[in-house]
C-alpha cells in the first residue's frame, strides 16, 4: 500500500463532505448527482481494496454498517425534558406573560423555529467525532442507535473547524421529507410490500431499526435544535448557538427568527403558519424559545418541562383523494394562483372540495398532475393544501400541467416577480383584480362594509360603476337600485354603510388597499408607530424598515405604493372623498355585549379566528381562550371540541355562528 491510496482517500471524503455541505445546508450543488455517485463509489473502491483504512466516519458508512443484535441503552448526560404546549393563542401570550413576570425589568428575546414533525434524538461529538446517537426515550434513558445516526444523509461523522468544543450534544428531530416517502412508497409497490401513510411514522420506525442498511436507505435526515452537555460552546445566546453549530456542518432548524417581544414573536408565527405548503418536511406547530442562556439557566425547569420553552401546535388533519382539475385564479394584487378542484373528502369535519397549490413552482416541485391521487392537509387555520402525489398509485402516464402565458380575465402576458415565484397579470385594471381588491376592501378584517357581498361587487365592477376603491364613495342609491336583486331600501342601507367606513381609521385602510405584504397586523404596527397617513407617506425605506415587525422587503412595498402612481392616485382619491387616515378611536362601536365574556370554538365559516375577536370587541365584549364559570357565552362553529362539551356542563349558553350574527343585528 503506497501513500497515493492514503492520499487519494482522505482528499475524496474531504471532497465528499465539502460536497454534502453544499448539497444539505447550502442548497447551492456544484456538480451533478451521477458526478457525485462516481466520487462515492471510487472512495468505495479504494476502501474495499484497503479495509484496514476504513473510519466509522468515512461518507462510505452513510450505506450503514452490520445490524446490531438489539438496542442497548444510553443514559443520557442532561435529561430531554419534554416542552409544555398548547393549541391557543391566548394561553400563549399568558405563557409570555408568565415568563416576563419572572425577570421583571429584563428585556427578553424570543425565537421562533418549527416543530419539526419526527422522532427526537440526542447526538454526542466528542472532539469533533460522532460518540454516539440516542432516542429521547425516557427523557433520562433512551435507545442506542448510533448504527442508524451515522446514516443520516446531513449529520457529519467529524465536525467542521479547527476550534470544535471538546464535547457537544445537540438535540433535535430525525425526519423523512416528503419527496422522499413518495420515492419510498414507489419502491414498496414496486416489491409488493406495505406502503407508509407518513414520514413521521417512517422515521421513528427506522431509526430503531437494528439494520443500518434499511435505514440508510430511507434517507431520514435530522434539524439540530438544541443543545444538552456541552464543553467549549462558545454560543451564548439561542441564534448564536445555531450559527456556530452551522460552522462546524450540522444542520440547524431552519426558518429560526428572533424577536425582542413576545407580541412580535406570536405575530410572526401566524404568518409562518401560512408558509406551510413551502415545505418539503412535516411540521406539526411552532416553538418559541427565549433566546438569551443565561436567562433560560436562571428560568429553570419543573419536573417536567423547562420554563423558557412552549411549543404552539395546531391539529392537522389529511386524507388521500383524487384531483380532478386545476384552475387558476386571478388574485387583488395580480398573483395567478392555481387551485386544486379534488373529490370531495371529510377532513376535520368539513367536507373539502378544493385547494390552493400557491405557485407554478409547487405544482413542478411536487409534480402535480390531474388524475393524480393527492395527499390533502388541512392545519389550523390554513386553507387546505396538497402534501404530495401518491405517485405509486398513477396508473398512466398523465400530462403536466401547463402554467398559461397571458391573463386567464385580460388576456394580457404574464410576468414573472423578479426573483420570486409568482407569476403575476401586470394589468392594473384586469377586471379580476379589480373585483377581488373591492371585495377585499370591504371586507369585515378591512373597511368592513356590510352588504357588499361578492355577487354585488361582480356587478359593479362589470357594469363600469366601479373601478376603484374612491368609486365606492360615488355610488347613489338611484345607481344601485338599477342592479339585479336591489330594492330601494337595500341601496340606501349600502350608500350608509360604505359612507360609515369612511371613519374606519389607518390602520384598516392601510390592510384594505392590498399593499404587497401587508396584512392587518402590519397595516396595525404602522398605524400606531406613524399615527397619520401624511406621517407614513413622509417616511423613506429606512425609517419605514426601523419600526418593529417590519423589516426591508414590507418597508420596500409600503414606501413604493405611496410613492408610485398608481398608489398615491388611490391615497388622493380616497383622502378627496373623505375617507379619514387617522389612527381611529380603540374604543367599542357598539354595547350589545358590554361586560360579557366570550369563547370562541371550532371553525367559524365566515371569520377567521382574529375577526371574530374584532368584532366581539367591536361590540363591547371580551374574547377568551377558556370556559370557566365567568364565561357568559360561547360561540361554536365545525367541530368545536372539549370547550364545548365543558360549556353544555357549566349550563353557558352556546350559540351558533347565524345566531351570534343575529344577536349583533
Amino acid at each position: 500500500m503506497g501513500k497515493s491510496a492514503v492520499a487519494e482517500i482522505a482528499a475524496l471524503r474531504e471532497e465528499i463532505r465539502r460536497h454534502d455541505r453544499l448539497y444539505y445546508e447550502e442548497a447551492a450543488p456544484e456538480i451533478s448527482d451521477v458526478e457525485y455517485d462516481r466520487l462515492m463509489q471510487r472512495l468505495g473502491e479504494l476502501e474495499t481494496q484497503h479495509p484496514d483504512l476504513v473510519t466509522p466516519d468515512s461518507p462510505t458508512q452513510r450505506v450503514g454498517g452490520e445490524p446490531v443484535s438489539e438496542l442497548a441503552e444510553i443514559t443520557h448526560l442532561e435529561p430531554m425534558l419534554s416542552i409544555d404546549n398548547t393549541y391557543s393563542v391566548d394561553e400563549l401570550k399568558k405563557f409570555g406573560a408568565r415568563v416576563q413576570k419572572l425577570l421583571p425589568d429584563e428585556t427578553i428575546e424570543w425565537v421562533v423555529e418549527l416543530k419539526i414533525d419526527g422522532a427526537a434524538g440526542s447526538v454526542l461529538y466528542r472532539d469533533g467525532e460522532l460518540a454516539w446517537g440516542a432516542t429521547r426515550g425516557n427523557g433520562r434513558v433512551g435507545d442506542d442507535v448510533t448504527h442508524n445516526i451515522r446514516t443520516l444523509v446531513d449529520l457529519p461523522a467529524t465536525l467542521s473547524g479547527k476550534h470544535v468544543p471538546h464535547e457537544l450534544e445537540v438535540r433535535g428531530e430525525i425526519y423523512m421529507r416528503n419527496s422522499d416517502l413518495v420515492r419510498l412508497n414507489e419502491r414498496q409497490q414496486e416489491a409488493g410490500l406495505p406502503l407508509y401513510a407518513n414520514p413521521r411514522n417512517v422515521a421513528a420506525g427506522s431509526i430503531r431499526l437494528l439494520d443500518p442498511k434499511i435505514c440508510a436507505a430511507r434517507r431520514l435526515r435530522m434539524f439540530c435544535h438544541g443543545v444538552g452537555h456541552s464543553e467549549g460552546l462558545r454560543a451564548k445566546t439561542h441564534t448564536e448557538f445555531l450559527d456556530e453549530i452551522r460552522g462546524y456542518g450540522l444542520p440547524p432548524t431552519p426558518h429560526a427568527e428572533c424577536f425582542s417581544s413576545f407580541d412580535a414573536a406570536v405575530a410572526h408565527c401566524e404568518e409562518l403558519i401560512e408558509r406551510l405548503h413551502e415545505l418539503d418536511f412535516e411540521i406539526d406547530g411552532l416553538v418559541l424559545k427565549v433566546n438569551d442562556f443565561d436567562q433560560r439557566r436562571r428560568l429553570g425547569a419543573t419536573t417536567k418541562s423547562p420554563r423558557w420553552v412552549i411549543a404552539y401546535k395546531f391539529e392537522k388533519y389529511e386524507a388521500p383523494t383524487k384531483l380532478l382539475d386545476i384552475q387558476v385564479q386571478v388574485g387583488k394584487t395580480g398573483a395567478i394562483t392555481p387551485v386544486a378542484y379534488l373529490e370531495p373528502v371529510e377532513l376535520a369535519g368539513t367536507t373539502v372540495s378544493r385547494a390552493s397549490l400557491h405557485n407554478a413552482d409547487e405544482i413542478e416541485r411536487k409534480d402535480v398532475r390531474v388524475g393524480d391521487v393527492v395527499v390533502v392537509e388541512k392545519a389550523g387555520k390554513i386553507i387546505p393544501h396538497i402534501v404530495r402525489v401518491e405517485k405509486h398509485q398513477r396508473k398512466q402516464n398523465l400530462r403536466k400541467f401547463v402554467f398559461p402565458e397571458t391573463c386567464p380575465e385580460c388576456d394580457t402576458e404574464l410576468v414573472r416577480d423578479e426573483g420570486g415565484v409568482y407569476i403575476r397579470c401586470p394589468n392594473h385594471r384586469c377586471p379580476a383584480q379589480v373585483r377581488e381588491r373591492i371585495r377585499y376592501y370591504a371586507s369585515r378584517n378591512a373597511m368592513d362594509i356590510e352588504g357588499l357581498g361578492d355577487k354585488l361587487v361582480a356587478q359593479l365592477v362589470d357594469s363600469g360603476l366601479v373601478v376603484d376603491y374612491a368609486d365606492l364613495y360615488r355610488l347613489e342609491a338611484e345607481q344601485l337600485v338599477q342592479l339585479e336583486r336591489m330594492g330601494r331600501k337595500s341601496a340606501d342601507n349600502l350608500v350608509a354603510q360604505i359612507e360609515a367606513s369612511k371613519g374606519r381609521g389607518l390602520a384598516r385602510l392601510l390592510n384594505a388597499v392590498s399593499i404587497r405584504h401587508v396584512g392587518a397586523r402590519v397595516a396595525t404596527v404602522l398605524a400606531q408607530h406613524f399615527g397619520s397617513l401624511d406621517r407614513l407617506a413622509a417616511a423613506d425605506v429606512e425609517q419605514i424598515a426601523e419600526v418593529e415587525e417590519i423589516g426591508s422587503i414590507i418597508a420596500q412595498s409600503v414606501y413604493d405604493f405611496l410613492h408610485d402612481d398608481v398608489g398615491r392616485h388611490t391615497v388622493d382619491e380616497l383622502v378627496k372623498m373623505g375617507v379619514d387616515t387617522s389612527v381611529a378611536s380603540s374604543g367599542p362601536t357598539s354595547d350589545t355585549l358590554a361586560g360579557k365574556a366570550i369563547v370562541v370554538t371550532g371553525t367559524l365559516e365566515r371569520y377567521s379566528r382574529d375577526e371574530i375577536k374584532e368584532l366581539i370587541a367591536r361590540h363591547g365584549g371580551r374574547a377568551t381562550g377558556s370556559v370557566s364559570k365567568k364565561t357568559d357565552l360561547v360561540v361554536a362553529g365545525a367541530d368545536p371540541g372539549s370547550k364545548l362539551d365543558k360549556a353544555q356542563q357549566l349550563g353557558i349558553r352556546v350559540v351558533s355562528e347565524d345566531e351570534f350574527e343575529a344577536m349583533l343585528d
